[in-house]
C-alpha cells in the first residue's frame, strides 16, 4: 500500500507557511500559541514519549528559561535571542538537580512528586525567592528580539521565528528518535526490566532524556518571555503542565507529527469555538473522554518499528 504521509506532511508545511499571507493578527497570533505548545509538547515527548516517564512538572522547566531569559534581559539588557542557550541550559541544570533523586520512582510515584515540582517552582516564583523574580507581579519590560538588526514585534514576525524553530526541534528529535539513544529510550518505555537485562543502563537514559526536555522547554521558555515582554507565575501553573500532558496523550506518545496535531487540538481548536463560552470546555472535554476510551494510542501513534534481520552465518546466506 503506498505511503501518502510525505504528501500530507509538505502539504501542511505550504499551508503552514501560506498562513500568515491570508489570516489576520488574531489567527496568526493564535498559530504562534500553538507554535509554542507543539515545541513544548515534542519536549515534553523525548520524556513521556520515548522514555514513557509520567512527568506532569514540565510548566517548571518551561518557567525557569522564561524567568533566565527576563531577569538577565532587563537588569544587563543583554539580546533576548542570545539568552536562549543559557535559558535552556539553566532549566537543564535544574532537571539535572531535581531528577537525580527521584528517577529510580516509576508510573504514579513520579507522577506525584513531579506535579509537586510544577507547584513548588509557583509558590517560589510567587514569594520573590532571591528578590529577582518580582513576585505575584513578575517581571516588565522584557526587550523584543532582534535578528540582524530587524526587531520583532508582530504576529507575523514570531510566527516565523516560532515555527523556524519548530521545524528545528522536528529535524532534530527526529534525528534523535531514529539514534541508538532514541532506541534505548523506546526500549525504556516498552519493557525497563528488559531494556535493563539487555544492558541498558535505563538511570542514566532517564536522566539524559529528563535534561534534554528541560533544556528545549527552557528555550521555548526564552522565546514566551520575548513574545509578551512581560511573565507572571500565573503563566506556568499547573494547568499548563496538564496541557502539555494532553498534548502528548492525544496526539500519540512518541509521534512527532501526533504531538504537533494534539498542540492545534489542543491549543487551536477551543479558539474555534470561543463563541460557545463556558460550553467549548465541555465539549472538548467529552471529546478527550471519547479519545482516552477508544483511541488510547492516540490519534496518530508512531508506526511499528522494523529492524532488519542480521545475515545468516551459513547455508544459503553464506553462500
Amino acid at each position: 500500500m503506498k505511503d501518502y504521509r510525505p504528501v500530507v506532511y509538505a502539504a501542511f508545511c505550504v499551508l503552514l507557511l501560506l498562513a500568515p499571507f491570508f489570516l489576520n493578527a488574531y489567527w496568526v497570533d493564535v498559530l504562534n500559541n500553538v507554535g509554542l505548545y507543539a515545541i513544548l509538547g515534542l519536549s515534553l515527548n523525548i520524556i513521556l514519549g520515548h522514555a514513557g516517564l509520567f512527568h506532569m512538572g514540565h510548566a517548571a522547566f518551561y518557567a525557569m528559561g522564561a524567568y533566565t531569559t527576563a531577569i538577565i534581559n532587563t537588569t544587563y539588557q543583554i539580546p533576548v535571542l542570545w539568552l536562549m542557550p543559557i535559558s535552556g541550559l539553566v532549566a537543564g541544570v535544574l532537571a539535572l538537580v531535581i531528577a537525580r533523586p527521584i528517577i529510580h520512582l516509576r508510573g504514579d510515584y513520579l507522577l506525584i512528586v513531579t506535579i509537586g515540582l510544577v507547584e513548588i517552582t509557583r509558590i517560589a516564583l510567587v514569594n520573590n525567592i532571591f528578590g529577582i523574580t518580582g513576585g505575584s507581579n513578575g517581571i516588565f519590560g522584557i526587550s523584543r528580539p532582534e535578528i540582524f538588526g530587524f526587531r520583532i514585534r508582530r504576529p507575523e514576525h514570531f510566527f516565523f521565528l516560532i515555527w523556524g524553530f519548530a521545524a528545528v526541534t522536528v529535524f532534530l528529535f527526529h534525528r534523535l528518535e531514529n539514534s541508538r539513544f532514541g532506541r534505548a529510550l523506546n526500549y525504556l518505555r516498552e519493557d525497563e526490566t528488559a531494556a535493563e537485562g539487555s544492558g541498558i543502563n535505563t538511570a542514566h537514559y532517564k536522566l539524559i532524556a529528563f535534561v534534554v526536555g528541560a533544556v528545549w522547554a527552557g528555550m521555548a521558555g526564552n522565546i514566551f518571555a520575548a513574545k509578551m515582554t512581560i511573565i507572571a507565575p500565573e503563566s506556568f501553573n499547573f494547568w499548563e503542565s496538564v496541557i502539555l500532558f494532553m498534548i502528548v496523550l492525544l496526539g500519540g506518545r512518541g509521534s512527532i507529527p501526533g504531538v504537533i496535531l494534539g498542540a492545534f487540538l489542543i491549543a487551536g481548536l477551543p479558539e474555534l469555538f470561543r463563541q460557545f463560552a463556558s460550553a467549548r470546555m465541555l465539549i472538548f472535554g467529552a471529546i478527550m473522554i471519547a479519545m482516552m476510551i477508544f483511541r488510547t494510542e492516540g490519534i496518530l501513534p508512531p508506526r511499528p518499528r522494523r529492524y532488519p534481520a542480521p545475515a545468516s552465518g551459513g547455508g544459503e546466506g553464506a553462500s
